[in-house]
């Protein structure tokens, strides 16, 4: 028998098996069933013709082909729906709230996308002489202006491709800064314990050795333990800001004057700076050097592994020390410093081959103008207010890690609500699935048990929101009136079932290779 959902419509009755009644085609009403496009007929085919050659391909030595190819020909309608059925197998943000924490999945304007795609920047070639691509140099120019303006930061490298990336300048930068100093014994970096994956593995690969500072029960940096780690071999200190359990570090400014004090330099992971774009400038605080995630405070899409591009602001200390290329105008053109001489002497070599990825300075630029000072500040205010909604719309159904006081950007919640229900936070994640919401980070960070990291941004409105919420009590209240089945089975809507993600992850089969049946005997 059907329920009814909060909004007054019927909902279908939880199944225990993938169907009630299972289909001829494997398709689930308009989600076509699809198989991998090297499985389809048509290999002997092809959706274009192409005329014969005219000329010889005598010069082309052993390069010419001697066997098939190994690609399927698809006509266009059948390349079009194939793709497009594909599509539907994939959460996106165009189609509901993703409350992927840490990871800023928010809307993307499309006059951003717009923007990214017009002539002259879309069809850039990084080897162009530089008198023809003045205004690409000039959009460079204006969006490094306004980094620097947002974060109080006298000098920015363009450079860097991504967070990672950009920690890596800033730890290079440090280094060098170091050593001109006649410092270079310096071989430690401090990271808290709920530092970001990348910010020990950075400093590690930078050849720092790495030390852990401990946190506090309200989920900030230790200062007393902070101040006992701290000597003249410490090189820098990396923390994040807002950190990575959606709270304020409200001693930030101490911390800055204690790593200091050891001259020391303090590095802010600026992955969670759309909390705070607007109404905090990181110079004010004492920061040395800070990446920006464009693709996260400033919008483009991102996930499964680009594109990205992450500036690294530096403090006046660190700035003589920044990778080239700088982009610099002497009055009637813009040009690339590239060379090591003068303005750039000390700076400790580049980044990337190229200046950095024009698409990404583009919708950053674009977003910015639009948006303009007073919506940059609303931003951060709507990613916190978001945020703070369901941790209070949900608090009484599920347990916040840090439950005094309001949060940021973030919402955390531990797995202490779960105990005794025979559910796990994987078995909630799965169940959130069935009902059409991507799940929300699980088990990160590390220092809170099964943890639960939301983080709604600040472009979902307050119904998509409740929406959201309203799926979470529902599963919550199911959780804890025994119905374990139903996430134990869970996703049973989904195109393929719960996967073994340790096997997946240990031994993924990243490339097709078709089935050889072996002959039989008599064959």
């Amino acid at each position: 028998m059907s329920s009814m959902n909060s909004v007054g419509r019927p909902t279908a009755p939880v199944q225990t098996n993938d169907y009630v009644h299972p289909t001829l085609t494997g398709a689930r009403g308009l989600l076509q069933d699809e198989a991998l496009i090297f499985e389809r007929d048509g290999w002997d085919k092809t959706g274009v013709d192409l005329p014969q050659a005219t000329r010889p391909a005598d010069d082309l030595d052993g390069l010419l082909r001697t066997a098939p190819i190994g690609l399927p020909g698809l006509s266009e309608p059948e390349a079009m729906r194939h793709y497009v059925r594909l599509s539907q197998k994939n959460h996106a943000i165009d189609l509901a709230l993703y409350p992927l924490g840490s990871c800023t999945m928010k809307h993307n304007p499309r006059l951003n996308e717009k923007a990214a795609r017009m002539a002259g920047f879309a069809d850039l070639h990084p080897l162009q002489p530089q008198s023809t691509v003045q205004g690409a140099l000039e959009l460079i120019d204006r969006l490094a202006h306004w980094l620097k303006t947002l974060t109080g930061m006298p000098a920015v490298a363009m450079t860097p491709k991504a967070g990672a990336h950009g920690e890596l300048c800033g730890l290079l930068a440090i280094k060098a800064a170091h050593e001109a100093n006649g410092q270079g014994h310096r071989k430690t970096v401090l990271c808290p314990t709920s530092a970001h994956g990348t910010n020990p593995a950075t400093a590690a690969f930078v050849g720092y050795s790495v030390v852990e500072i401990a946190q506090t029960a309200d989920g900030r940096v230790d200062l007393a333990d902070l101040e006992a780690k701290l000597n003249d071999q410490v090189a820098a200190i990396m923390v994040t800001n807002p950190n990575t359990c959606g709270l304020f570090e409200r001693d930030v400014i101490e911390i800055a004057r204690l790593t200091h004090a050891v001259g020391a330099y303090f590095y802010c992971d600026g992955a969670n700076f759309n909390a705070i774009v607007g109404r905090v400038r990181p110079g004010d605080l004492g920061v040395d050097a800070m990446h920006i995630n464009l693709h996260k405070t400033f919008s483009t899409p991102h996930g499964g592994g680009g594109p990205g591009a992450g500036p690294v602001v530096l403090s006046a200390a660190l700035a003589p020390f920044a990778p080239a290329p700088w982009v610099v105008h002497d009055g009637t053109h813009y040009r690339l410093v590239e060379d090591q001489t003068g303005a750039t002497a000390q700076a400790f070599g580049r980044m990337s081959a190229f200046h950095g990825q024009m698409g990404m300075f583009v919708r950053a630029y674009a977003y910015m103008r639009s948006h303009g000072a007073d919506g940059l500040r609303q931003v951060a205010e709507d990613a916190v207010l978001n945020a703070n909604y369901i941790k209070a719309r949900l608090s009484d159904v599920m347990s916040p890690a840090f439950p005094d006081g309001p949060c940021m950007h973030e919402a955390l919640f531990d797995d202490s609500w779960l105990e005794g229900t025979g559910v796990t936070t994987l078995d909630f994640a799965k169940a959130m699935i069935d009902e059409g919401f991507h799940p929300m980070t699980m088990y990160f960070p590390l220092v809170v048990h099964g943890a639960m990291l939301i983080e709604p941004t600040e472009t979902e409105s307050r119904q998509e929101l409740d929406r959201f919420i309203t799926a979470l009590r529902a599963l919550a209240g199911a959780a804890k009136a025994g119905e374990v089945d139903r996430f134990k089975g869970a996703p049973f809507h989904a195109p393929l079932r719960r996967l073994d993600e340790t096997l997946a992850a240990r031994k993924p089969r990243l490339r097709w290779r078709p089935e050889t049946i072996p002959p039989l005997a008599a064959e």
